[in-house]
């Protein structure tokens, strides 16, 4: 896959205050386990924080590109030239988005933690998604990734 001049990748990582309630489940544990004695204590201890950090690993593992003429957000892969303009969204309007505004046929990648996000509507008349809507810590540098892929994209294409 050749990258794109306009490439961009994010990952939503956790954020950090959920590392020390992954080390409290861990100590929840230990605590559960504390009549059998110190050492089922400390192993509760060890694989509790270790089983919470693993959620919260792979919670906080999906990444957002637009690489290649495509935006990877997750599972999807939606070439960029299906996409119209992406709206950048503050935090009022990311949540109105979430909620009542929400259309359940969307493409949403959430993460509640992430306050700001980005809606890009579907172009593509065939594809049923009405829009893709993504959480992301910097909705500005995506916008403008979509954009200058999506010029590329229509420059190839032209030629």
């Amino acid at each position: 896959m050749q990258l794109s001049a306009a490439s961009y990748e994010e990952r939503l990582t956790a954020p950090r205050s959920w590392w020390l309630i992954c080390f409290l489940a861990g100590v929840s544990l230990g605590l559960i386990l504390l009549p059998l004695g110190t050492l089922p204590m400390l192993a509760g201890l060890a694989a509790g924080t270790a089983a919470a950090a693993v959620v919260a690993s792979s919670y906080g593992s999906v990444r957002i590109r637009v690489v290649g003429g495509h935006l990877i957000a997750g599972e999807a892969k939606i070439p960029v030239t299906a996409l119209g303009e992406p709206e950048i969204l503050n935090a009022e309007e990311a949540r109105a988005w979430r909620t009542h505004k929400a259309d359940p046929r969307s493409f949403m990648l959430l993460r509640a933690y992430i306050p700001r996000a980005l809606r890009i509507d579907i172009t593509d008349p065939e594809d049923p998604t009405p829009y893709v809507f993504l959480s992301t810590r910097e909705p500005e540098r995506l916008a403008d990734a979509l954009r200058a892929a999506k010029t590329a994209a229509t420059d190839r294409a032209d030629q």
